[in-house]
């Protein structure tokens, strides 16, 4: 395998797994639209709190927060509004 097919199928693993990560997030939001938060809060405090404490652990750099927060703010900007501006 060329290192040209070696980078493409890498590329292609990337993308499958950014589409399994947003696939997750949507069945998500159709959890938590469907559900009391009472229900789903606990569990969504879980996860962030394990996050925090995994992001802690890996002593991840100041060049990875700011990737993380680009992503968000591009995900957050192409969200439709839910106040009716959209």
């Amino acid at each position: 395998m060329s290192n040209s097919e070696k980078f493409d199928a890498l590329d292609e693993k990337h993308e499958r797994n950014r589409r399994q990560r947003l696939a997750a997030i949507k069945r998500w939001a159709d959890y938590i639209a469907d559900n009391p938060a009472d229900v789903w809060g606990p569990q969504q405090n879980a996860v962030v709190n394990a996050q925090l404490e995994s992001a802690s652990a890996a002593d991840l750099g100041v060049e990875h927060e700011r990737r993380v927060r680009e992503f968000a703010e591009s995900v957050d900007a192409d969200r439709p509004d839910d106040d009716g501006d959209s």
